[in-house]
């Protein structure tokens, strides 16, 4: 397990079909906000809104990146969600399987981060 994970993170967002986590996942992936997106269909949500219990079928998308990029994956979220108001949560990893964390970093934050670190091996 990585040691350090400090700067790592993990964001969710409950989204209403596959298409609309799929736009948002291409966005922050090719943005570098986000290392990778995980879409996972059939998520059945309850929840209270405006004084309601809802039931609705949805699609939850998590997104691994480091905490420099969360303001700006809310944003690009909040921008391409036809939700008034996304149910985004942030959670802070308190540890990762070895070479994660480097490739989550190498992964995130523009172009001169496309060069994996040295020793970094791939499971392919």
């Amino acid at each position: 397990m990585s040691k350090s994970v400090d700067d790592l993170r993990i964001v969710s967002v409950t989204c209403p079909d596959e298409a609309t986590a799929l736009a948002i996942a291409r966005l922050v992936v090719d943005r570098r906000l986000a290392a990778c997106a995980n879409i996972v269909p059939g998520v059945r949500s309850i929840y209270r809104w405006m004084g309601e219990i809802s039931e609705d079928n949805e699609v939850l998308l998590t997104m691994k990146t480091r905490e420099d990029f969360v303001e700006s994956l809310f944003t690009a979220i909040v921008a391409n969600h036809p939700f008034q108001q996304p149910a985004i949560e942030v959670v802070a990893l308190a540890g990762a399987g070895r070479g994660v964390a480097a490739w989550i970093r190498a992964e995130t934050g523009g172009e001169s981060s496309t060069t994996l670190p040295k020793g970094f091996k791939s499971v392919e």
